[in-house]
């Protein structure tokens, strides 16, 4: 299984976007990462410094880490496509369908949910708990949090 370092998730963002940029071949990977800083022009500027790589994000004074965000759009992509955990897409779906088909709306409810999820386990010290994840995905599908 792939385990990058910090450095080398930030690096495969940022050298995405400036392949994506300089009209490089990319791989399928880059490709959706290109895709998914395209619809993040607030990073863009970010992604385009290659000392980003070393850049600190504190929630505490606000800071949203571009990095973070985009790995978990990222694991999200993963996600739907193989349906895993179970009931993920079907749960998306439901977002998708509250957002009136408003897609990047919808990723940010699940995003939102997993956020939550990977706190909570790490909070308790315990594995993430997929069922609740998917809960979570679907109330928000119907207009809860």
């Amino acid at each position: 299984m792939f385990n990058p370092t910090r450095d080398q998730a930030r690096l495969f963002f940022i050298d995405s976007w400036r392949k994506h940029q300089a009209k490089e071949s990319l791989t399928a990977m880059e490709d959706i990462a290109a895709e998914l800083i395209f619809q993040h022009p607030e990073y863009q500027a970010l992604l385009e410094n290659p000392e980003a790589v070393d850049k600190d994000f504190s929630p505490e004074d606000g800071q949203v880490n571009p990095f973070l965000h985009l790995s978990l759009h990222l694991a999200i992509h993963e996600q739907l496509s193989i349906n895993q955990p179970p009931g993920i897409r079907e749960a998306y779906d439901a977002c998708l369908r509250r957002h009136g088909d408003d897609r990047h709306a919808a990723l940010h409810d699940v995003l939102d949910a997993l956020g939550e999820t990977i706190f909570a386990a790490q909070r308790s010290g315990q594995p993430m708990d997929a069922l609740a994840y998917v809960e979570n995905v679907k109330r928000r599908g119907k207009g809860g949090n």
